[in-house]
């Protein structure tokens, strides 16, 4: 089952339960979704959602933090239960030590040899790593490797 139609089954379970919040989430990322296939004008693949999900919770922890900042727990509250609804569809992501190989691997398949090649290292790790990783933690470790 593709993640889409497991939100929007998740959707459904959570009006019989009548969980509002849950429900809400769930209607927020679904509707996410839908601005992105009514923008590309295309069916969105896993990988797609994986991506609009993870932004979502990239947004929200800024607004998590923001909020904590200004001492608004009610609404830290809500922010944090958000991201843990939207990280529970989310694939576990890879540990540090896995990227840092793969990245070694990739490095040494494209022979990149300096700062200049790092566009072509990130372009083939995108491919490779999917929704797997955080390319900015991604981006983080081919420039340390590519600089030493």
């Amino acid at each position: 089952m593709d993640l889409k139609t497991s939100i929007g089954k998740d959707i459904k379970d959570a009006m019989k339960q009548r969980d509002g919040s849950l429900l809400g989430v769930l209607r927020m990322a679904t509707a996410e979704i839908k601005q992105v296939e009514i923008d590309n004008r295309r069916e969105v693949t896993n990988d797609d959602v994986y991506v609009i999900l993870r932004k979502m919770v990239k947004q929200r922890q800024e607004s998590l933090s923001q909020y904590q900042r200004a001492d608004r727990q009610d609404l830290a509250k809500q922010e944090a239960y958000e991201i843990k609804v939207l990280s529970g569809y989310l694939p576990i992501p890879l540990a540090e030590s896995e990227l840092d190989n793969i990245v070694s691997e990739e490095i040494a398949n494209s022979r990149a040899e300096g700062i200049k090649d790092m566009g072509r290292v990130i372009k083939a790790l995108k491919t490779r790593l999917g929704a797997r990783a955080d390319m900015a933690v991604v981006s983080k470790i081919v420039k340390s490797k590519l600089l030493s």
